[in-house]
């Protein structure tokens, strides 16, 4: 298993890691993802580790808990193997402070999050999201707190813009407290919005990313294919779905699975397989979450890795998927020569 190394961090990641996702199904949201129980999850995580993926990603909002107690069961016993990654910041009840990011629910959550996964520290600890009504230093002073004190080792963010990553850095650089080394983000051959700004920050702060949803919640499963019915077991079809359906072209998605088709024929590997490899030769990209409902699922994920797409094929895979860019960025690319990576705004 490859390891790259996690942002501007002494910590190494495997390019995979398996999303916890589908552990619990505790409401008809995540039902539609998974409803894996103890046994079975014991099961994948060993399986997992015996392919060298060792981090492991979950969230407190993940059937509100269910999943990070089923985790810390099947992980029992193996926590010195193993990293940990989980979240916080939306809402776990109908409490008025048990949602967002001030010190308050940030402190709480985390020490939830504990109990729940029977560790004593989180390895990256990510805000599941950006909280515009909490000062950002009231976050990161209690982040860099819980730093401090041994219960988090490192912290990182998710679904942040720009500019929220940008200010928190800068926070963070002006007291002297922990940076977030990290940005859990959505990004798939269907959506290449994050190519417009995320990345060129990430390239620029050495922000490293790890990619949720890299199967566009399973359009690039394999499973859809042109004039054919929509799958009724899977997750977009079942309400399941956190990618908007209105961000999908249609037509655009099976010219896409058109070209992953004919790729697939040339490798032998499969359109999902592909769709994450290609993630893979993407800059600043770390890591990888996948989930599996089953064992069959989760050894195809691990096939993605160990392999690598020629450079013709990446190209063809991204002049397939470029998307018109939303105005600055579509001004920005008419001049590549104030580029520090030209080729993000070419499409090439």
């Amino acid at each position: 298993m490859e390891h790259r190394q996690l942002g501007n961090s002494g910590l190494r990641v495997p390019v995979l890691s398996f999303g916890t996702g589908t552990f619990g199904g505790g409401s008809n949201f995540f039902k539609a993802w998974g409803n894996t129980e103890v046994n079975e999850a014991t099961h994948m995580v060993n399986l997992c580790l015996d392919a060298g993926v060792n981090l492991f990603d979950t969230a407190n909002v993940y059937s509100f808990g269910m999943a990070e107690e089923i985790l810390g069961k099947a992980i029992s016993g193996l926590r010195n193997k193993i990293l940990i990654s989980t979240k916080a910041t939306f809402p776990m009840s109908d409490q008025v402070n048990d949602y967002g990011s001030s010190r308050l629910h940030v402190i709480k959550s985390c020490e939830d999050s504990l109990r729940r996964l029977g560790t004593e520290y989180i390895d990256i600890y990510h805000m599941h999201g950006f909280d515009a009504n909490t000062p950002i230093d009231e976050t990161l002073k209690a982040l860099d707190h819980l730093v401090q004190t041994g219960k988090v080792r490192y912290i990182a963010c998710s679904n942040f813009s720009g500019w929220h990553l940008m200010k928190s850095l800068s926070v963070s650089e002006r007291y002297g407290w922990s940076k977030y080394i990290a940005h859990q983000a959505y990004y798939s051959l269907v959506n290449r919005d994050f190519e417009w700004e995320l990345m060129p920050l990430a390239i620029d702060q050495k922000i490293g990313t790890i990619v949720w949803s890299p199967l566009a919640s399973g359009l690039l499963s394999g499973k859809y294919r042109r004039n054919q019915p929509i799958p009724q077991d899977a997750r977009v079809a079942q309400g399941g779905s956190p990618v908007p359906a209105d961000t999908i072209d249609n037509e655009r998605l099976y010219r896409i699975i058109d070209r992953l088709d004919a790729i697939s024929n040339e490798t032998g590997k499969s359109v999902a397989q592909i769709s994450l490899n290609w993630l893979l030769q993407r800059p600043t990209v770390s890591n990888i979450i996948f989930g599996a409902r089953n064992e069959k699922q989760l050894k195809q994920n691990l096939d993605a890795v160990g392999w690598n797409l020629t450079l013709d094929q990446v190209k063809s895979l991204d002049e397939v998927s470029e998307t018109f860019p939303a105005y600055p960025y579509w001004h920005q690319r008419q001049f590549p020569m104030l580029h520090a990576a030209p080729d993000l705004y070419s499409g090439r």
